[in-house]
């Protein structure tokens, strides 16, 4: 209980923490302040306290997962934040490290757990994407755009955020009739769909999800278009032909940095001369990390979030040029924070699906996620390349003049219909 004790003392300065062990005792932490949360939690038995401050990450989601720690209202994103605030990356950052040799023992597996060979990333997509399609319906938007979205305003709803985010990244691609695209990690199809409905291009789009790839095409085929919107279960390595563009959105965190190199060659190898490409990706705003063990655990296995720096490093390898590049530094806690709440309204329908433990896995990791994005050092890159230096206009005003009318379509035409899994 000591190790916990000392952790939560020097964490928790601003706000208040009321914990009750399980021997009875209480002790408060912090110090109530106008703005900041109280938040109340107990320990249902004697060993839960010493068993998170060994590893505070995936100790606390266990504990929590498995009914060792409860919170008053279920309310695991107010504890997470109210320990986020308290230590914000500006100012320095985490405080919830594990103990040393830990940490060095995880460092290790997850330097181990990057390394993606093909049938390994296959498999890694499957645990996650391949779950039961009927959770990404009951917390997702209606066409199933599982990353980060957009929001021209924080009070914008969830379907609104994701079509202007699929508009944001059309106009960075500089679409017009007959281009040929390629979307890498296409998810459900959304975005390829998308683009096809709204610049009347070509779209082959590759996943390793076989759910994900049975949804696609049965949406290509609704929507009439299944002779220009394809899609194949195939690894990027193993692909070949020319793309006049390439997108991927919410893939690049699946590749692993031992194999950056051969994305951004192989990329290269695929981009037409005069292309551009746009990569739509999770990032750290500090230098290069490891995978969290919770994430690592029970979220995306071989998973990792990439430094700004890895990334560039390896596109110049490649001789590629970056020819634009935004930071998004809210939107994906802005989206998160969407997510939590539709999760917690699906509770019952979730726990029908799998368990209680479950459920309270998932919101683990959706509040955690939303916290690293709002108090940590997460946050997202849209980067955009090309391969010879004249194949866009040379302001970005193309970018704004085609956002801006895309965003005058009406929200109903630039929306699919959701229709149920088969």
């Amino acid at each position: 209980m000591w190790l916990l004790e000392r952790m939560l003392s020097r964490i928790v300065k601003r706000g208040q923490l009321h914990v009750r062990y399980a021997d009875g005792q209480t002790r408060v932490y912090g110090k109530a302040e106008s703005g900041w949360p109280e938040i109340h939690i107990a320990f249902t038995d004697k060993g839960a306290p010493n068993f998170i401050a060994r590893n505070p990450r995936l100790g606390a989601a266990e504990a929590w997962m498995d009914g060792r720690l409860t919170i008053e209202g279920d309310d695991i994103r107010g504890l997470i934040d109210l320990l986020r605030a308290n230590a914000p990356w500006e100012k320095g950052g985490d405080q919830l490290q594990a103990t040393f040799w830990r940490n060095a023992l995880h460092n290790g597996i997850a330097r181990f757990d990057r390394i993606n060979w093909a049938r390994r990333s296959k498999r890694n997509v499957a645990h996650h994407y391949d779950l039961n399609g009927r959770l990404y319906d009951l917390f997702l938007d209606i066409d199933r755009q599982y990353s980060c979205a957009y929001y021209t305003d924080p009070a914008n709803a969830l379907e609104q955020a994701q079509a202007d985010k699929k508009a944001h990244i059309a106009a960075k691609l500089n679409l017009r009739p007959g281009l040929k695209v390629l979307d890498i990690g296409c998810g459900w199809g959304g975005m390829a769909l998308y683009l096809n409905r709204i610049a009347d291009v070509d779209v082959l789009g590759i996943t390793l999800s076989e759910e994900q790839l049975a949804v696609a095409r049965r949406r290509a085929e609704e929507a009439g278009v299944g002779d220009r919107v394809r899609f194949e279960l195939i690894d990027y390595r193993a692909l070949t032909g020319k793309f006049d563009r390439i997108v991927s959105v919410g893939m690049f965190e699946h590749v692993g940095p031992p194999h950056y190199d051969q994305f951004f060659r192989q990329c290269r190898a695929l981009l037409a001369d005069d292309g551009a490409m746009l990569i739509h990706t999770i990032g750290r705003m500090g230098k290069p990390g490891t995978t969290d063990a919770f994430t690592a655990r029970y979220i995306f296995p071989g998973g990792y979030i990439p430094a700004l720096s890895e990334i560039v490093s390896a596109s110049e390898r490649a001789r590629l040029i970056l020819s634009d590049m935004e930071t998004l530094r809210l939107h994906y806690a802005y989206t998160l924070d969407q997510w939590y709440d539709r999760t917690v309204a699906a509770r019952q329908e979730i726990e029908a699906l799998y368990d209680a433990r479950f459920y309270r896995m998932w919101l683990f990791y959706l509040a955690g996620a939303a916290a690293a994005f709002r108090r940590g050092g997460m946050c997202n890159y849209q980067l955009q390349y090309i391969r010879r230096r004249d194949a866009l206009p040379i302001t970005r005003d193309y970018m704004s003049v085609a956002e801006a009318a895309l965003r005058d379509t009406p929200l109903s035409s630039r929306s699919p219909k959701r229709t149920p899994d088969a």
